[in-house]
């Protein structure tokens, strides 16, 4: 059990194109919502379908293969670790987030 770590496997669809931003030392950060979606049958027999919401962080290399390949409703698989952080915003409330940061990156589906 010593090999246990955070890790996370999704695959599922772009919600809307990668937000790139671009940092000193030519270092890039992409950030994106990816959906995943369920599809099973409730107690009357009706198909349901669960779309779940993932926030994504990727940085280097990943991040210049997403702004290049990746856009709105591209089929991706990722690899990465749950990350949870914490800030106040300008109200001085506490937000709480929670992203996938992704370590690495399949481009599925077609053009």
């Amino acid at each position: 059990m010593n090999a246990l770590r955070n890790r996370v496997q999704l695959i599922g669809h772009v919600g809307q194109d990668p937000e790139i931003k671009n940092f000193e030392n030519d270092k890039k950060k992409a950030n994106f919502n990816l959906a995943t979606s369920e599809v099973y049958k409730n107690e009357r027999g009706e198909k349901v379908e669960e779309t779940q919401w993932h926030r994504i962080i990727a940085w280097g290399k990943n991040a210049e293969i997403i702004e290049k390949y990746v856009g709105k409703g591209k089929e991706i698989a990722i690899e990465g670790k749950l990350v949870h952080r914490q800030y106040d915003d300008k109200n001085g409330e506490k937000k709480y987030i929670t992203e996938v940061v992704a370590n690495d990156l399949l481009l599925l589906g077609g053009k």
